[in-house]
């Protein structure tokens, strides 16, 4: 038999780097919008709290890796994960996620904030442990409850620059928090048959297409209302005004066409959209933050 040659880009893998990468856009772009003034990160808290938080998001994607390998044996878009598939043994993945951890809390506790230590090992928990462990195989509302973890990044990103919280910042936090489930939810749609052959409770496989479609409309659309907070409550100006109200337009399009007129594709494009907007919504909030068009 020949040995199994397993490399860095198989550690890599299991951190979930695109999944990462779009967080870590959020936390930076909670960093910036910290400024007040609008104005520049300093250096050593960009660098070295973008590194722990990325540290501490890729130890829940590990960890993720490990509890979920029966799961992801039996999906198409997993089956080949290193764990799933052997290639690293959990007891490695679980050292690795473990040193990732440790890591990301000292570098943050030690260079940037005690609270932001703190808030990112809740976050940890809250996604790798009571998300991945327990509600996703205990509730169709998983995703719900268990997307509060992966919506405080900006959060994250906000505490690091200021060592404190603010209503600016938890207004990032709901935003993502109400886009999760519908982006989500899309994808389970496509994806309705092997969670329901993983026995994985997604709300179509648990409560059906139509009734997860419905649900995708009706938080898209509360999406759309909470996406204008930011303007409401003056943290920014009329260039987000215009691409929150743009954007969630689209993405209102997507969630209507997806209920009233199905197609086999529309899940998935309903999905690649909504990794588009949250990009872009939050690539707005920055450009507003720095070259603002008031009313006033």
């Amino acid at each position: 038999m020949n040995a199994i040659t397993v490399n860095w880009r198989d550690y890599l893998e299991l951190t979930k780097p695109k999944v990462v990468v779009l967080l870590m856009v959020t936390a930076i772009a909670g960093m910036f919008l910290a400024t007040k003034p609008a104005g520049m990160v300093p250096l050593d808290v960009l660098f070295l709290g973008s590194l722990g938080l990325a540290m501490a998001m890729a130890a829940s994607a590990v960890i993720n890796h490990v509890v979920d390998q029966k799961i992801d044996l039996i999906m198409s878009r997993t089956n080949n994960r290193p764990v799933a598939t052997g290639k690293i043994k959990p007891l490695n993945a679980i050292v690795f996620a473990s040193i990732l951890t440790i890591l990301s809390l000292l570098i943050l506790d030690q260079t940037i904030n005690r609270l932001t230590a703190i808030l990112t090992l809740f976050g940890v928990i809250g996604y790798a442990g009571v998300y991945t462990f327990y509600l996703k195989r205990a509730t169709p509302q998983n995703i719900v409850i268990g997307g509060l973890a992966g919506a405080i990044p900006p959060l994250l990103g906000w505490a690091s620059v200021t060592g404190t919280l603010a209503p600016e910042a938890f207004a990032l936090v709901l935003i993502i928090f109400i886009w999760t489930p519908p982006h989500f939810w899309a994808l389970a749609i496509h994806r309705k048959e092997e969670y329901a052959k993983a026995e994985v409770p997604m709300l179509p496989v648990t409560h059906g297409e139509e009734f997860t479609k419905t649900n995708i409309l009706y938080y898209t659309i509360l999406l759309f209302i909470s996406a204008l907070i930011p303007f409401i409550i003056g943290m920014s100006g009329l260039i987000y005004l215009a691409s929150a109200f743009f954007l969630g337009l689209i993405f209102l399009v997507y969630a209507i066409r997806l209920k009233y007129f199905p197609h086999a594709s529309l899940p998935m494009k309903t999905f690649g959209y909504s990794i588009t907007y949250l990009f872009l919504l939050f690539i707005a909030l920055l450009a507003d933050h720095y070259f603002p068009i008031r009313l006033v």
